[in-house]
């Protein structure tokens, strides 16, 4: 299932560099050309405002916080950017907005996301 947007850009915030490996490629897959990757809130906010990503993808559990935190920073100085988690901490997150990805991550179920992540 390949997404169809202009989107471009994906900040991909994730620990663990396999993983964020596997995401950019899933993404890669759905018509994405750049990705940052971040391990920490701290850096996550400083990509985001080097380059505006067009999608965020958030691990829960990262280095010095949580994704929750790094995408809370985001939105507050850029403003609504389209969100998806990918973790394996989903019950964490219950009750959120934003579409939840578990791991090991189903590539028919990122792309599904990431479509509901730009619909919202």
């Amino acid at each position: 299932m390949t997404v169809h947007m202009k989107a471009r850009h994906a900040l991909i915030i994730e620990d663990e560099i396999l993983i964020a490996f596997e995401v950019e490629a899933l993404l890669a897959e759905q018509g994405f050309t750049s990705f940052d990757i971040a391990d920490s809130p701290q850096d996550a906010l400083a990509m985001a405002i080097a380059r505006p990503p067009d999608l965020i993808t958030a691990d829960y559990r990262i280095i010095g916080g949580t994704g929750v935190e790094a995408v809370e920073a985001i939105h507050k100085q850029l403003g609504a950017i389209p969100v998806v988690y990918v973790t394996g901490n989903s019950d964490l997150l219950l009750g959120r907005e934003p579409p939840v990805v578990g791991k090991p991550i189903s590539p028919r179920r990122l792309a599904e996301a990431c479509a509901r992540a730009f619909s919202s």
